[in-house]
């Protein structure tokens, strides 16, 4: 059967190569394909993978033989699962192959903003050596509140980096957990997310993108948090209010951000709207990599080619995410 993997920038050599041995014609599309191109590739594929093109509903109509999508990766904001599962196509991603790796990406992010490390080693690079003035000031971690928006595996995964480890109180907001769930992970529950904001010293989001979450923090949040307060997203670009979040660097409303995923991507420095992040030395840029680690990819690669079979042989496909949009009804 023919098989297309969109955004072939993302390597995923075993995928690939497991599929050719498998006797499959193997059609590989760049990141920033059209949405006509895409169809007309589609017009006669069977299988379709997918890490961040949009598949729209003109997509999924142009494929009368798409027996499934593979999401290899966790988000499914950018699938139109309506529009495949009324033609009885199933959607599934592989949501637990990164779960402490991404942790460990928004804590490596916190840990290199509070220490001051990007402008210190920019320094170092432009001057040789510096000498301990006030511009160099870093912050302790210990001791501090983390606010964890979103106490999802990775949210969790992160708070217990920063109990277990670092004796940070953690506080979390999550209108889909109680009080008695969040407890067992270490985290105090908040209710309201302007008083989680209001007394976290750094927050972080690990929110799944929907509806309810597009811009959750926006200009009234950024009044919220403290001057003091770091900011970290690894989750999704489009949970932040991107120009509230460069009015609030810019004035020093916040102390800095640590960001990884961005609305629009990818960065660029000529034409993006977010362009003006790569001169702030308050600002650590990550190009949407703190998944991207040996040991995980092993994790994507095994279970995106356990999916696939399944599509391919007519199995039903297991769908290992708890998020309701993937269960068709």
């Amino acid at each position: 059967m023919k098989i297309i993997r969109t955004d072939m920038e993302l390597e995923v050599p075993l995928v690939d190569k497991t599929l050719v041995e498998w006797g499959h014609d193997l059609v590989l599309l760049p990141d920033g394909i059209s949405e006509d191109a895409l169809c007309k590739e589609l017009e006669d594929c069977c299988l379709l993978l997918m890490c961040y093109t949009p598949i729209t509903e003109k997509v999924i109509a142009s494929a009368p033989r798409l027996k499934g999508i593979v999401k290899y990766g966790v988000g499914i904001d950018a699938i139109e699962i309506p529009a495949a599962h009324k033609r009885g196509i199933p959607v599934v991603n592989i949501p637990e192959y990164a779960e402490k790796t991404v942790a460990e990406g928004a804590f490596a992010l916190l840990m290199a903003l509070a220490k001051k490390i990007p402008s210190l080693q920019t320094a170092m690079r432009d001057e040789g050596w510096v000498w301990p003035k006030t511009q160099w000031l870093g912050s302790d971690i210990a001791g501090k509140t983390l606010g964890i928006v979103g106490c999802g595996k990775i949210g969790s995964s992160m708070a217990l980096m920063a109990r277990a480890g670092f004796s940070v109180n953690v506080i979390g907001y999550d209108p889909y957990k109680n009080q008695e769930e969040l407890s067992e992970k270490g985290i105090t529950k908040y209710d309201d997310l302007h008083s989680l904001l209001n007394e976290s010293d750094f927050v972080s989001l690990h929110v799944a993108l929907d509806d309810n979450a597009i811009h959750i923090i926006g200009k009234d949040e950024f009044e919220e948090m403290k001057s003091s307060a770091i900011l970290i997203n690894t989750a999704r670009g489009a949970l932040i209010n991107e120009m509230a979040l460069l009015e609030a660097l810019e004035t020093k409303q916040i102390a800095g951000a640590g960001l990884d995923v961005f609305s629009l991507e990818p960065l660029n420095r000529v034409e993006h709207p977010l362009r003006k992040l790569y001169e702030m030395e308050n600002v650590l840029l990550l190009p949407h990599l703190t998944f991207y680690t040996n040991e995980s990819m092993d994790r994507l690669e095994k279970e995106t080619l356990e999916r696939c079979k399944e599509i391919i042989d007519g199995n039903e496909v297991t769908i290992k995410s708890n998020d309701p949009r993937l269960q068709m009804k």
